[in-house]
């Protein structure tokens, strides 16, 4: 699976029980770069019969060497995985950049580091773990034991596919679980490569399985009795799919979905910092973050001077062949994605909005998703463009007079995932930040994260917390065990 060139072709097949495998009936479907709209390869298309496989060997696989395996072996086999991934990260990098469209030096430099250092914190996290335990009085003694849920479905999205499928497969493992993954059918790439990477960092078969396809691969996924919890990351229709066929079943749910993030600016923010940090978080990735804040709010004395400085930044911004090292934002992943964002654009002018930059898909390419970074304002609060997702490198910018104005409107929205605040006033800071109904607010800054933390969304942006002691509970049940005295 070396990469040497852009057009290079790779052939994508399930991984179940240690073995790269092929659909029963043979079907597959093409993999298409964005970029180039180049065939990478064919991708196997699985179904009710290879997701029922997968979950077979899983569950054999949760009662054998793994479930016996002692911690601090486990842990070695866990870390050993992010030494395996970090060992074949130019690889990667590449297989990332071709499959999403995003630039080569983000992949490099994010998207491979984080899914090594996911296996690394959960490495070390899990033998810290305790427990909780009473005493009562000198009656009895009451413990708990945690064990894993049992075979946990991970379903993940497009936008970050082996950063975001590590998030979930380290706690999950580190809990001692065994897992079938379903990566999203527009990036199998990496989570393809994944599957032999945990194999030679000596995870027992069975244990890590993974079947590619599309929707209705997931909901086999979903629905299946044998699976005990689904973690998804993705958008909040699909979600509400997966709920509705886990419910039989009564699986335990974990759910990040979108955002709609309000990136609040008050006149006495920093204002080099701010812009900076304000074109990372609205067009890095070209966009697809779900963390991105794509709402940009600016108290009215900074107003104009943030657009001018704001707009010129974002226009230096090169959009371009992923592989180029001056390119700063890529293609969108797909041309169904591409035609929605241009949809919202089109939308945008019908809705009075004014492009203070791009607007359009961006010139100068005969193919690939390219759109240019887009800046927008004069839409009202009930535009389209500033309620609803769009998932691109597309913001809107809207000024305010008060912290109570602003504030009505950050909270305006059925998402609640993430939002920025940047002021210097440390104590409008606090304040302001506890009344922003989102699961992740930062002060002055933006995707700063600890892995320790609690990461997740409220409202339509999710159910439950990611992260530390959150994903362990999450990947785990409690005994409590009563001794009388």
């Amino acid at each position: 699976m070396q990469t040497e060139t852009k057009k290079k072709v790779m052939d994508c097949s399930h991984f179940i029980n240690g073995e790269y495998v092929q659909s029963s009936n043979g079907k597959t479907f093409e993999n298409v770069n964005p970029a180039t709209e180049e065939v990478l390869g064919n991708i196997a298309k699985g179904g009710k019969e290879e997701v029922d496989q997968a979950v077979s060997v899983a569950r054999t696989a949760l009662n054998g060497e793994w479930k016996n395996m002692p911690l601090r072996k486990r842990s070695n086999i866990i870390r050993k995985i992010g030494d395996l991934i970090l060992e074949r990260k130019d690889e990667l990098a590449k297989l990332e950049s071709l499959d999403t469209g995003k630039p080569l030096w983000l992949s490099t430099n994010v998207d491979i580091d984080r899914a090594a250092n996911n296996f690394y914190f959960f490495a070390d996290y899990m033998t810290s773990v305790g427990t909780e335990a009473y005493e009562q009085d000198d009656i009895a003694i009451h413990y708990a034991i945690r064990r894993p849920v049992g075979v946990v479905g991970l379903i993940n999205p497009w936008n970050l596919p082996l950063f975001l499928m590590t998030w979930k497969l380290a706690p999950a493992l580190a809990a001692g679980n065994t897992a079938v993954m379903k990566p999203s059918e527009v990036t199998p790439i990496t989570a393809t490569v994944l599957g032999q990477i945990c194999k030679d960092a000596g995870v027992p078969d069975g244990v890590v399985n993974m079947v590619h396809g599309f929707g209705d691969t997931g909901a086999a996924l979903s629905s299946h009795d044998d699976v005990d919890a689904i973690a998804f990351t993705g958008e909040t229709v699909t979600g509400t799919e997966i709920m509705k066929a886990a419910a039989p079943t009564l699986k335990k749910l974990s759910f990040e979905l979108g955002g709609k993030n309000p990136n609040v600016i008050f006149a006495d923010a920093d204002m080099e910092d701010m812009i900076d940090t304000t074109v990372r978080s609205s067009f890095i990735n070209q966009g697809e973050v779900c963390l991105c804040g794509s709402r940009i709010y600016v108290e009215r004395p900074i107003y104009d001077e943030f657009l001018e400085r704001f707009s010129a930044k974002a226009k230096e911004l090169v959009v371009g062949d992923p592989f180029d090292a001056d390119t700063k934002v890529g293609a969108l992943v797909s041309e169904e994605h591409y035609n929605k964002v241009l949809g919202y654009l089109d939308l945008a002018k019908e809705e009075g909005g004014t492009f203070l930059t791009g607007g359009k898909a961006a010139e100068g390419f005969d193919k690939g998703y390219f759109v240019e970074p887009t800046i927008i304002t004069g839409l009202g609060k009930n535009s389209r463009c500033v309620r609803e997702e769009i998932f691109g490198p597309v913001v809107t910018v809207v000024p305010f007079d008060t912290e109570e104005e602003v504030l009505e409107q950050v909270n305006d929205t059925h998402y609640g995932l993430s939002a920025s605040v940047w002021t210097s006033n440390v104590k409008r800071a606090t304040g302001f930040s506890g009344k922003i109904e989102a699961g992740i607010v930062w002060v002055n800054t933006w995707f700063l994260r600890d892995l320790r933390t609690p990461f997740g969304g409220m409202k339509h942006s999710g159910i439950g917390r990611e992260g530390g002691a959150h994903s362990f509970d999450f990947y785990s049940e409690l005994t409590n065990i009563t001794l009388k005295m």
